[in-house]
């Protein structure tokens, strides 16, 4: 299985941006999707995960309320939508994939087993 994110780019402040994952050589339908970031000289930290069927959602404290996670299996593509965007959401965003099922997310699991896309840019200017 291979993911490849796409959507990265500059944005102003309070905008807004989509950010794409695909999953090719595998169906998506049976697998967690996550998004995680990592903005320079920081680690790289989890943003959201949405379970094999869409049903359940995860997100760091931090985005809560401004971003969204989705999914469309048929697709085999999961998407990131940001809102009210800020300059500390400026980072390289991950997609990530693993074979956890619906009910829960454990994302340290996810960082640590999970297959890894090459990364987008987001760059939120102030």
């Amino acid at each position: 299985v291979e993911v490849a994110e796409s959507g990265g780019g500059l944005v102003p402040a309070g905008g807004f941006l989509t950010l794409s994952c695909e999953v090719s050589g595998g169906a998506s339908s049976g697998m967690a999707m996550a998004w995680f970031r990592r903005a320079p000289g920081k680690e790289r930290e989890f943003v959201a995960a949405i379970g094999p069927s869409g049903q359940n959602t995860y997100y760091a404290a931090s985005v809560k309320g401004r971003f969204a996670i989705s999914r469309d299996n048929a697709k085999n593509t999961v998407y990131l939508q940001m809102n009210s965007l800020r300059p500390e959401d400026s980072a390289v965003y991950y997609c990530n994939a693993d074979g956890q099922r619906d009910g829960s997310y454990d994302w340290v699991w996810a960082r640590d087993h999970g297959t890894w896309g090459q990364g987008t840019q987001v760059t939120v200017s102030s």
